[in-house]
């Protein structure tokens, strides 16, 4: 029996998990990372806590199973993305502590240059990069050009979070397509960097590593790898791929039209696609499938889980006081609730808004409250916001392809049964819950490695491994309440955008 390790490498830590040919996922072990806020809009990592994350959760990970570890023959990680680390050219970290995704510090100094040479929808329709410019790997580039030039001129190549962990394991510094598509400077639909958007950025090309496909294997480990993982220095690593795109494989979403929505603290719904859903307005998000040829296009609520759990923390204290779960107490008090929660409206938006939203200054609000309403109604009312939220966004992706009306769920959020029937009624489409819940970018990380390795032919295996235990499937009296709640939804986030741009003046 022959066996393949997948790291999910995600913003709170490192997951290892084990997985046999099959697919099964026999074990799991998370190591948590630490992020640092220096100042304002900085939000840093440790590379050498990635790496040492990867080490302690394969170590238990071995510790805890009774697998012989030269059956081990492939690794594929999974990253979180728009990651920048800055090595030389002989391999050293350039920078102990490095932005990640949601780092905003380039300013004007950095945007405004940019866009002098091309308007940031021409920007946008290349690279469909849908979040805010900042964001974007070249702009923090730009930033360390400005900020740190002593750091910058030593750089040889950038490469992302998931490209580090490799080449600590291969000492090949490289990336793949999905990942490279977070840049801020690649052709969605050409499949390479942007002459003229490197241009507009005034950095060398050859900071850019060039992209390989993601089941590519960059080389087996090194010694100094093997031993610190306590593996055979025979075990193959494929180039792997950003978060997005490895948990859009491993959630079944790598054929034309479908779809997932990944629950968590923040939430989003992607679709597959031969072709990027690119659309000057709405903005999806796009990045390059780690299946070839293929995108994986979202839209997004930033403050899905966590608006919950503001509302648990805030609103709710008095539940902790009780004994058992208290998200259990506060599900089965949403239930008390009659759908629509007697016309109290809540807008998920607590940590600022999308794309889909009409600013970004937009913050949350509960709307429509009176006397009548109670705890019970504001608890239903935050579960319904946060699903209208994802149903605009999905709307959106709707407007753009045809999208199959069957939504699989992965993430915290998928293990609720009030949880899915509630997206159900609202989205007005089944939703499905496979085995695969928390598992999903971790799986996509391990088909990589499998295909990569020649243990599986192709990716269709995945869907042999989904095997489903629960479907929710909308409800016409409730689905037709929240038909008439969503244009006023709507409204609310658009008054709430224009609310929000005149309090950042005040």
């Amino acid at each position: 029996m022959k066996h393949i390790i997948a790291y999910d490498l995600g913003t709170g830590g490192c997951k290892a998990s084990l997985y046999d040919t099959k697919g099964t996922c026999l074990a799991d072990s998370f190591i948590s990372c630490d992020t640092y806020y220096p100042q304002q809009g900085w939000h840093e990592q440790q590379p050498n806590d990635w790496w040492q994350a990867v080490v302690q959760s394969t170590k238990n990970l071995l510790g805890n199973s009774d697998i012989d570890k030269q059956s081990i023959v492939g690794i594929g990680i999974s990253g979180h993305s728009l990651g920048l680390v800055p090595m030389s050219e002989n391999g050293e970290l350039l920078r102990n502590s490095v932005p990640i995704w949601s780092d905003s510090r380039p300013g004007e100094e950095e945007i405004k240059p940019f866009f002098e040479s091309i308007s940031e929808e021409e920007w946008y329709m290349i690279t469909g990069n849908g979040f805010p410019p900042q964001l974007y790997t070249v702009f923090k580039l730009m930033w360390l050009k400005n900020n740190e030039p002593e750091t910058f001129n030593k750089i040889h190549t950038v490469l992302g979070t998931k490209d580090y962990v490799n080449y600590k394991m291969t000492g090949v510094m490289s990336t793949d397509y999905s990942y490279a598509s977070g840049s801020g400077v690649f052709d969605l639909n050409n499949w390479s960097y942007s002459d003229q958007l490197i241009e507009a950025s005034g950095l060398p090309a050859s900071i850019f590593p060039a992209p390989v496909a993601s089941t590519e294997v960059l080389g087996s480990l090194t010694k100094e790898a093997a031993e610190e993982l306590g593996l055979s220095e025979n075990v193959q690593v494929v180039a792997g791929g950003v978060d997005n795109s490895c948990m859009a494989l491993g959630a079944r979403c790598f054929k034309e039209g479908r779809v997932y929505n990944s629950l968590g603290s923040s939430a989003w719904i992607a679709v597959s696609s031969s072709q990027p859903l690119l659309h000057p307005e709405s903005r999806p998000y796009i990045f390059s499938h780690v299946v070839p040829g293929m995108f994986a296009s979202a839209t997004a609520i930033f403050s899905a889980g966590t608006s919950f759990r503001w509302l648990r923390d805030n609103v709710c204290q008095q539940l902790k006081e009780l004994e058992g779960d208290t998200w259990d107490h506060l599900t089965a008090m949403a239930q008390e609730a009659p759908a629509g929660s007697n016309k109290l409206l809540f807008n998920p938006s607590l940590a600022g808004g999308t794309l889909i939203d009409k600013s970004a200054n937009i913050r949350g609000a509960f709307a429509g409250i009176d006397l009548r309403h109670t705890t019970k109604d504001m608890i239903r009312s935050t579960m319904e916001g946060i699903a209208m939220g994802l149903r605009v966004a999905l709307d959106e992706l709707r407007a753009l392809t045809n999208i199959d009306n069957e939504m699989i769920v992965v993430g915290g959020g998928s293990k609720s049964d009030f949880w899915r029937q509630l997206y159900a009624d609202i989205y007005n489409c089944k939703v499905v819950k496979t085995n695969i819940d928390q598992q999903a970018a971790a799986l996509g990380a391990a088909a990589l490695a499998a295909v990569g390795t020649g243990l599986w032919e192709d990716f269709s295996i995945i869907d042999e491994i989904h095997h489903v235990e629960q479907e929710e499937y909308p409800r016409k009296d409730e689905n037709k309440i929240y038909e008439k709640l969503l244009p006023v939804y709507k409204k609310l986030s658009d008054h709430l955008s224009e609310i929000g741009d005149l309090l950042t003046k005040v």
